[in-house]
């Protein structure tokens, strides 16, 4: 279910906007605090009223929300030319546009195939090779922790979302963010790894977090990466 038009609340003397999303994946309520605001997050069905949910937790929401207003003034300004740069799994690549078959990563730089930006656009050109390379990063790294631990996930879903970097349906899809290529590697493997995680626990319990300390020691220095630079990887102001 798509989000809802932005609400009003008033949380200790201030008025906050926030929408409301269900979510076949959310085991029960919870409030989503990011860049881009604040969100109610529902399970299908749920009865539950956001805004005595927002109330409930009034003093957190106003304090993470303060964070990430002041997070939005580092959000990079994106230029969709010629010799711009944009991150690619951390480092900056120049966007060059060329005569070639096809659009490839190499040499520190987005090669972008001439005909396929002049069907399109840079920017489209530029996300569609992200998402190509998103797959194949992806399902390498998932392969590789699902091995060692003796865990199968279904299949690999590059996504699109805009608030969520990974998620894990009960039929064992993982769902990534292609964004996160821009990221560096071991924030990716956080990620795959966390959302591996919940095929064997759903929940966020003591042998969840076991499980992922266990494949990924740092994690909560990856954790604490994401949550701070993560207007790193904003791609456009679609993203806002």
């Amino acid at each position: 279910m798509p989000e809802t038009a932005p609400s009003e609340v008033e949380l200790l003397g201030n008025s906050v906007s926030y929408s409301v999303r269900q979510s076949e994946e959310a085991a029960e309520p919870r409030i989503d605090v990011d860049i881009r605001g604040v969100s109610v997050v529902l399970p299908e069905g749920s009865a539950e009223d956001p805004e005595s949910l927002l109330e409930e937790n009034a003093a957190w929401v106003l304090e993470k929300k303060r964070e990430f207003d002041a997070y939005r003034e580092q959000v990079p300004e994106r230029r969709f030319e010629e010799g711009e740069s944009f991150p690619y799994l951390n480092d900056p690549h120049e966007v060059i546009v060329e005569n070639r078959p096809t659009s490839v990563v190499e040499d520190r730089a987005f090669r972008l195939a001439a005909h396929h930006v002049e069907q399109t656009s840079i920017k489209r050109a530029l996300e569609t090779l992200y998402r190509r390379k998103a797959r194949e990063t992806f399902e390498a790294r998932a392969d590789k922790y699902a091995k060692e631990v003796g865990l199968e996930y279904e299949e690999i879903e590059v996504r699109n979302q805009r608030t969520k970097w990974g998620s894990c349906s009960t039929a064992g899809t993982l769902g990534l963010n292609w964004r996160l290529m821009m990221a560096p590697l071991p924030i990716i493997d956080y990620i795959v790894i966390h959302e591996l995680a919940h095929l064997r626990e759903p929940n966020h319990t003591e042998n969840f977090w076991q499980l992922v300390e266990n494949l990924d020691p740092h994690f909560k220095e990856h954790q604490t990466w994401l949550r701070e630079q993560s207007t790193r990887l904003i791609f456009s102001d679609d993203d806002l």
